[in-house]
């Protein structure tokens, strides 16, 4: 692959843009043999990038073929690409996380299913079709973790109801809960394993309660790091990617 063609697929921008950055000194690679970084101005050098390490513009990064990114998720963001009334949880990435090309219409990584503006946690972004398709469909029933601060205090009745299934004006089929475990009074850990609109507060409020809070912390078998702070984002991990796949 040639370095202005392996930057053009990291996000970098057009391959005209791509190949000006190298021609003006601005890439660098590291030499494994010397351990130190090297300026490469011949945007068509032939590289190997799997495990490569590089510099643009003085930030380093890591070749990635596809993008699998987590992002702790502030709450007043909006998990859209088009935000009405808040930021966008994509202006908290780097540009080529946004400018990644993809087939699709659509460039860069985009979110795994949407947290409302308020709802705060674990959020995956992906340029991997399968991948998302594979993490939001609810017949692959992924498991998702909320922990809920509600109102008033939640009793071992709203519990069972939440197990047992809910109705909800949408849907006259229940919807139930993978699990329910009662952290405090007003406290409790919600597993789902589907995404309806609104689902976590729609449920609370038909067992007579209301959300004050609402938090995702894990996702499969992958819980949010603690130091990961909001807004932040990094890779995934080759450990955490087989935290999501089925039976974790």
């Amino acid at each position: 692959m040639q370095l202005q063609d392996m930057l053009y697929s990291q996000g970098f921008g057009i391959r005209r843009v791509c190949s000006g950055l190298v021609q003006q000194g601005w890439v660098e690679l590291w030499n494994t043999e010397t351990e130190s970084w090297d300026v490469v101005l011949d945007s068509t050098l032939d590289i190997d990038p799997e495990g490569m390490s590089f510099k643009v513009q003085g930030v380093e990064w890591a070749y990635h073929a596809l993008g699998y990114v987590l992002l702790h998720k502030p709450a007043g963001t909006e998990c859209s690409q088009k935000p009405s009334a808040h930021p966008s949880i994509y202006s908290l990435l780097p540009p080529p996380l946004r400018l990644r090309p993809n087939k699709g219409a659509v460039q860069g990584v985009q979110a795994v299913g949407r947290l409302d503006q308020d709802t705060t946690g674990l959020l995956l972004l992906s340029d991997d079709g399968q991948f998302i398709h594979r993490m939001s469909s609810p017949k692959k029933h992924v498991s998702k973790v909320y922990r809920v601060t509600c109102k008033h205090p939640v009793d071992a009745k709203q519990v069972q109801s939440l197990l047992d299934g809910v109705v909800l004006d949408d849907d006259p089929k229940p919807v139930k809960a993978a699990a329910c475990e009662l952290i405090d009074t007003h406290v409790l850990d919600l597993t789902l394993t589907e995404g309806k609109y609104h689902q976590v507060k729609r449920m609370l409020a038909a067992v007579g309660n209301r959300v004050e809070s609402l938090h995702r912390w894990r996702i499969g078998g992958l819980v949010l790091p603690e130091n990961l702070a909001p807004g932040e984002w990094r890779w995934l991990t080759a450990d955490e990617l087989e935290l999501l796949k089925p039976g974790n």
